[in-house]
């Protein structure tokens, strides 16, 4: 299938003056227009659906898809992140359509919905390193902005939460209360998100000057059972490398952590401190209450929205990739001075 990079190689221009000329937005001359039109015709380019949609404004429907055999597709995190997306959306007059993605061709489905004209442009999560997704998009010139980044040689519009900065913020709480030896649980090596809250983990360790064990480093999907799992890992390491801390890369796999630590007899925030990320609502109702990183997600949402309308308008962006700090929760279950 012929791309805009195709037409671009041939009309020797950029994919995005070829974007501008399909759109009719961007200052592009009439002899470049001509010329792009003409590489297209050579190459029997047709453009997406799509385009024609955001030029007539008939659409005004965003895609975001649930993708199946992501663990914590569901989770509470998702589930405000779809609510701020869909309230920033409808008060600019837009609606976002759920779909759901096959897993063995995830590209497919966004194809489908943007070649037929149903929806103007995506949202995206869940990103991972080489996203097909994100480059699939990239290359058809679909609009679209993601939560989250996918690797740092592409350009394109996104928004996230600095994970390496809310790991950070844990790692150092965890070493201010007097914690050595502290484990992370983090999620396999596919999540880019998992990766960028690792390093905030390790760099704080070396900051310290901590020799970091790799026995401390477990890694486990985004439910409570692979946390559970991970605990019990770790609480079997020999006594004087096991951890008196357990940083974990989501809430649902602190709360997994939490019920095996409870089984076995230990006192959370007394004998071992667990930190979780997200701050979804069960965590200040857990006993003991739980450690964890706020990510602001009404802020996420509104700002996934703004970018991406003014892409579809086609106005000019001096900042078009985002990343916003999170906020420490500090609890009883990494703090026992805060036990009621």
């Amino acid at each position: 299938m012929t791309t805009i990079k195709d037409v671009a190689r041939e009309a020797g221009v950029t994919p995005a003056t070829v974007s501008y000329v399909l759109n009719n937005t961007g200052r592009v001359s009439e002899a470049t227009r001509q010329r792009v039109m003409a590489a297209a015709r050579r190459l029997n380019y047709r453009p997406s659906i799509i385009a024609q949609n955001l030029r007539a404004g008939e659409s005004r429907i965003i895609g975001y898809a649930w993708h199946r055999g992501i663990p914590g597709d569901w989770t509470p995190v998702m589930q405000e992140f779809l609510y701020s997306i869909s309230e920033s959306a409808e008060r600019e007059g837009y609606h976002i359509l759920t779909f759901i993605a096959d897993s063995d061709d995830p590209v497919a489905s966004y194809l489908t919905l943007a070649d037929t004209g149903r929806v103007d442009a995506f949202v995206l999560a869940y990103t991972v390193q080489d996203d097909p997704r994100v480059r699939r998009l990239l290359d058809l010139g679909i609009p679209f902005v993601s939560f989250g980044r996918a690797n740092d040689q592409w350009d394109f519009p996104f928004v996230d939460v600095d994970g390496e900065n809310g790991m950070a913020q844990i790692t150092n709480h965890l070493l201010a209360c007097g914690h050595q030896r502290i484990a992370l649980v983090t999620w396999p090596k596919s999540s880019l998100t998992g990766e960028y809250r690792q390093q905030g983990y390790l760099r704080s360790l070396e900051q310290a000057g901590i020799e970091i064990n790799p026995q401390w480093i477990t890694t486990a999907k985004n439910i409570a059972h692979d946390g559970y799992l991970a605990a019990q890992r770790l609480m079997e390491l020999p006594a004087p490398i096991r951890p008196t801390a357990i940083a974990c890369v989501s809430d649902m796999i602190a709360i997994g952590v939490m019920q095996f630590l409870n089984e076995a007899g230990y006192v959370v925030g007394r004998d071992i401190a667990v930190t979780g990320f997200d701050d979804i609502p069960m965590a200040d109702h857990l006993n003991p209450p739980l450690t964890s990183v706020r990510q602001p997600l009404d802020l996420v949402g509104e700002q996934m929205i703004a970018l991406l309308l003014s892409i579809l308008r086609g106005e000019r962006l001096d900042r078009y990739q985002i990343l916003i700090k999170p906020t420490l929760m500090i609890r009883a279950s990494s703090d026992s001075s805060r036990t009621s």
